[in-house]
């Protein structure tokens, strides 16, 4: 061996000695911290994923006591049979009592759901509302007990919430921690409700967290796992639907038409979003003009739904056993189309009474029939060239949910979950990838982040524009003691120009002010009302602002990448 070869040798032994020095280190120092918060995420994956199991069969228990069934895939034909006065009272009561619940427990009687989570882990480190949340998941068990028409995903996440709030409020954890938290808590929820560990996992990370960071992906990953363990502790490893055969994608010049289903989809997915958003409105203006206790708009909304149920039982809880139906082709044209828009119409009441419940799978049962009925109508203009409607009846489920969810990849793969069929991956990316393109550009990128939008707070747009509103003005100015703080004469100055901002105002309304005024500071004042004129706090600088934002922009961007 020549001298340059021993060289050589000797530098890669001495870096490969170095490198396990290096990890015997980090082994020893972080260890035993990152096995405690692995621990802590698995913890939480089993708490939230016994939790979601308890939901589950509550409704299902609370179902059979009332329509004598606790089987959602056989509520719509056992509903049938009963008298039309018990269908329409069920909802009514139910929606008489979750009125009661929201009004004593929550300050303004709005059920908390998905995008109360996603606010949480953008704005609140992790955590979301308590008493709220507990009350919100009560609600939405009556809600779906009595007939109401919704889904599950949206309690059984909010409810991982709490979970995960709770346990991070007691180890005192960070942001960065809390969040991570809250994905485990919402993976094994997911997962545990839907047998659905690879979905839960990427809805965590997807819908909730709206990143990919590495150092969350594995402790979200066991969590999902257990969740999905006591799923088939419970259920067996079975799907939620069962599909005749494995549908089979044969000829290639199909793809257009999974491109028009896509585009269709979208548009329907986009009237199911503004149809549950106009029946807040109007609800909301009803209830204003009719001077009506906040605790009777639930119940108002079930005397809707039981009127409604009379005629179309099949609107009914979650809708599983027409999903099925539709999958399997078992639906004639103009019932699907019917059906579909009188289940619009429900889950519109459903979320505009404020009633509880989420969205899921009355997209997914929306996205069936309008998939089934594009199927049925392209299988019967092109025979010799279509393959089976159900597997339109397939693609088009996973496509509305997506574009209402605004989550294409757990949406895809939840629905290979739901239905165990792989092999209809390429129909349903298509469709799906369509869908939420178009879905997203007709709202704020999901059904979730239009009702934040409408609420004042501005997730779609990314951390640039949210983060403004995280720093109150009161917390960055510099008061009167400050070393470097602006001369009176000089606010007051400005004052008299009308130019200020109040205490309380965040960095959002900050921001205008400098880009229109050009000036390096603005007075912070206390309107007192009246003719009283304002109390002069101190002063915002505009370089302490950028800096509070540049820093959060880096923490998020660092957050993000690690």
């Amino acid at each position: 061996m020549t001298d340059g070869e021993q060289s050589i040798f000797r530098q890669k032994a001495a870096a490969a000695t170095d490198a396990l020095r290096n990890g015997w280190t980090v082994l020893v120092t972080r260890g035993p911290s990152q096995f405690q918060f692995w621990l802590i995420a698995l913890t939480i994956g089993v708490g939230a994923g016994f939790a979601a199991l308890f939901f589950r069969k509550g409704i299902n228990a609370l179902q059979g006591l009332l329509y004598g069934t606790d089987d959602p895939g056989s509520i719509h034909s056992l509903a049938e049979t009963l008298p039309w006065y018990w269908i329409l009272m069920i909802p009514i009561i139910g929606g008489l009592v979750v009125g009661l619940i929201l009004h004593h427990f929550t300050d303004d009687a709005r059920v908390r759901t998905v995008s109360d989570v996603i606010e949480g882990a953008a704005l609140n480190e992790g955590r979301v509302e308590g008493r709220a949340g507990v009350a919100s998941i009560f609600a939405s068990l009556i809600t779906l007990g009595t007939g109401g028409s919704s889904g599950r995903e949206g309690p059984v996440v909010h409810m991982a919430g709490v979970i995960s709030s709770w346990v991070s409020d007691r180890i005192n954890a960070d942001g960065i921690t809390g969040r991570d938290l809250l994905g485990c808590a919402v993976a094994a929820a997911v997962s545990a409700s839907f047998n659905a560990p690879i979905a839960g996992a990427l809805f965590a990370l997807e819908v909730v967290l709206r990143h990919f960071a590495l150092h969350a992906f594995a402790p979200i990953v066991i969590a999902s796992v257990a969740g999905t363990v006591i799923n088939r502790l419970e259920f067996g490893d079975i799907t939620e639907f069962a599909l005749p055969t494995s549908s089979a994608l044969e000829f290639y010049v199909e793809l257009p038409a999974f491109l028009l289903l896509g585009l269709i989809c979208g548009v329907v997915a986009t009237i199911l979003m503004h149809s549950m958003l106009f029946a807040e409105d109007m609800a909301s203006y009803m209830q204003k003009r009719a001077r009506l206790p906040r605790w009777l708009r639930p119940m108002v909304a079930g005397a809707l739904l039981g009127a409604l149920a009379i005629g179309f039982p099949h609107i009914i809880g979650v809708g599983y056993e027409t999903t099925s139906l539709a999958l399997t082709g078992q639906m004639l044209l103009h019932e699907a189309i019917v059906f579909a828009m009188v289940k619009v119409l429900a889950v519109s009441i459903t979320i505009g009474g404020r009633m509880g419940g989420g969205v899921f799978s009355p997209s997914l049962m929306v996205g069936a029939l309008t998939g089934l009925s594009f199927g049925l109508i392209a299988t019967g203009l092109f025979p010799d060239v279509s393959g089976s409607s159900t597997l339109y009846a397939l693609a088009g489920m996973g496509a509305v949910a997506a574009a209402v969810l605004g989550a294409p990849i757990s949406t895809t793969l939840i629905v290979f979950e739901l239905t165990g069929d792989w092999q209809t991956g390429l129909a349903v990316m298509v469709a799906v990838s369509i869908s939420t393109a178009l879905g997203g550009r007709l709202v704020r990128r999901s059904f979730f982040l239009t009702q934040l939008e409408r609420r004042g707070t501005r997730l779609a747009a990314g951390p640039q524009a949210y983060l403004l509103a995280m720093f109150r003005v009161e917390r960055l100015m510099r008061g009167p003691d400050h070393e470097r703080a602006a001369r009176d004469e000089q606010l007051w100055e400005l004052i008299e120009d009308g130019i200020y901002i109040d205490s309380n105002a965040t960095l959002e309304a900050a921001m205008p002010i400098f880009d229109r005024s050009a000036i390096p500071f603005i007075p912070v004042v206390t309107l007192r009302g009246g003719d009283q004129p304002p109390e002069l706090k101190g002063a915002l600088f505009h370089v302490d602002a950028l800096k509070a934002y540049n820093r959060a922009l880096a923490a998020v961007s660092a957050e993000e990448h690690s």
